[in-house]
């Protein structure tokens, strides 16, 4: 789960560009679908001859086996049994190459999810931002790769998107010179800030918002955003529901996080999301506060840029 991925990423060993080993530890997985991605997106750059799973997980390496890990790899599943509907429980593993495979994929996806109509609608919406932002920045040839999970006793929708393409820094650095992964991270979760740009708005067709927005809902929803590239990983952490509406900052720093760098260098980037569909029936008053947050803080960034100094 998203809450332990730091762990996660800190025992990785990236070292091999030419193989990779998925090794599970026990009888009992709880993989959030990031982590399914990001196996696979690894799987696909080394090659499927290439990719070897264990199988120590027991029964519990059965999730593995229908979330599609085994299609990237030439170990041959262990498990056996007949394949039905995933019946509103989870999407499988999925290669998104274009635009087209973003829309057959979102529309496939809601009615399996059997959500009401404005359930559906924030899961369009978080699902069409993230894949655009690796098909429009991640210059990856093998796109992007999805996957979503749904828990019932939690009420939870469960993301991962991920590709290998060339991270966050590079992607901004053409407009925006991130000094280093951790500040490519940062510039990436503000409005406004967009890699095919050096407007303080985006375009207009990549206004710089994609990120941001969906950070938000996470954060609005009380639950766990988390986003990896080179070697820095930012993690969004729960708000108290106590607390009617988090208030939304503009900078990613000012929210409750985790921020941890000197991990293994990732030449991508990977997006790990939670969103609690029994909070989303408020979902245009969502938005709309994170509209208002959104152009105040692109007001204020060009008035800070185009301030001049006054002689008197």
């Amino acid at each position: 789960m998203l809450v332990t991925f730091d762990y996660f990423l800190k025992n990785l060993d990236l070292s091999n560009k030419n193989c990779l080993d998925v090794i599970t530890q026990g009888q009992w997985l709880n993989v959030h679908p990031a982590a399914l991605v990001f196996a696979a997106a690894l799987a696909q750059k080394v090659g499927k001859e290439n990719v070897i799973i264990d199988n120590t997980a027991g029964k519990s390496g059965l999730y593995i086996d229908r979330m599609g890990l085994y299609d990237w790899s030439k170990t041959e599943s262990p498990y056996h049994y007949s394949r039905h509907e995933e019946a509103g429980r989870f999407v499988p593993v999925k290669q998104i190459l274009t635009s087209n495979d973003q829309s057959k994929f979102i529309t496939d996806l809601i009615p399996l999810l059997h959500l009401p109509p404005e359930k559906s609608q924030v899961i369009y919406y978080i699902m069409g931002e993230l894949i655009r932002n690796v098909l429009e920045h991640s210059m990856s040839k093998d796109g992007a790769f999805v996957a979503a999970q749904y828990r019932p006793k939690s009420n939870v929708l469960s993301f991962g998107v991920c590709d290998t393409g060339v991270g966050l820094k590079k992607s901004l650095s053409y407009y925006h010179f991130p000094k280093d992964d951790v500040e490519a991270l940062k510039l990436a979760l503000m409005p406004g800030i967009s890699g095919t740009s050096m407007s303080q708005s985006g375009t207009g067709d990549n206004a710089g918002a994609g990120l941001y927005i969906v950070k938000n809902l996470s954060k609005m929803t009380r639950n766990y955003f988390v986003i990896y590239s080179g070697t820095a990983m930012y993690k969004l952490l729960k708000y108290d529901k106590r607390i009617e509406r988090p208030k939304i900052h503009s900078d990613p720093l000012d929210d409750r996080h985790s921020l941890v760098d000197k991990l293994p260098d990732f030449h991508g980037t990977l997006v790990g999301v939670d969103i609690a569909l029994d909070d989303t029936s408020d979902f245009n008053a969502l938005m709309e506060d994170i509209k208002v947050s959104y152009s105040k803080a692109l007001r204020e960034r060009k008035e800070r840029r185009y301030k001049k100094v006054k002689f008197i």
